[in-house]
């Protein structure tokens, strides 16, 4: 069974930045795939980044390309989302995810685990 915990959100003022962790636990073939998701209160789970564990490859969704970058430390078994240049419209809950592989579709459908969410809130 995978785990994943998310560590690294907090209060930051616009035009700030931070760094989130997830570290997973688990067979590793469950979890090829890694992703960054958010949900703002009232608002629908938003794909960010996912990454390709096993190639290293990234991706990262139009609306915060530039601002955030994904990446991992496979020792570490953790994958981390930078984000600079926030902005108050950031202000979510930010999850990560996993699944066995990555799929041409960027969806939450396609992930299996789930960490339980760090809050990142962004000032004005």
């Amino acid at each position: 069974q995978v785990q994943l915990v998310e560590s690294g959100g907090g209060s930051v003022q616009a035009g700030g930045s931070l760094r989130l962790s997830c570290t997973a636990s688990g067979p590793t073939s469950s979890r090829n795939c890694m992703a960054w998701f958010r949900q703002a209160p009232g608002k629908e789970r938003e794909t960010l980044a996912r990454i390709n564990t096993h190639t290293e490859t990234e991706y990262v969704v139009d609306s915060v390309r530039g601002r955030f970058t994904a990446s991992q430390d496979n020792a570490k078994n953790t994958v981390y989302l930078q984000m600079n240049r926030l902005k108050p419209e950031d202000t979510a809950m930010y999850y990560c995810a996993a699944a066995p592989y990555c799929t041409v579709v960027f969806a939450e459908s396609k992930f299996d685990y789930w960490g339980q969410g760090t809050q990142v809130t962004v000032s004005s």
